[in-house]
């Protein structure tokens, strides 16, 4: 099982623009892929350590993209956590 998390936070235009990407590549591996999503105004530790990153996609707790998430290179890093 693998954990792609997504830290975002309201108002920010490019956590709109990624959260359909993430998704949506998230959805291509249903059962494998587990999706959370964290909005950093309710986490200081998150604010602090990302707040000039948003949004931010971890996988399985490593950071992997942050402001543009390109599907491609998500959904690739994800099936080689995978394999």
């Amino acid at each position: 099982m693998v954990e792609v998390t997504f830290v975002a936070k309201p108002g920010c235009h490019l956590c709109d623009v990624a959260r359909p990407i993430v998704e949506g590549v998230v959805g291509e591996f249903p059962g494998d892929v587990t999706l959370v999503e964290l909005d950093m105004t309710q986490d200081a530790a998150l604010a602090e350590r990302w707040s000039e990153d948003v949004p931010v996609v971890l996988v399985d707790g490593r950071p992997h993209a942050s402001w543009r998430v390109d599907a491609a290179r998500l959904r690739d890093r994800i099936a080689r956590a995978l394999a």
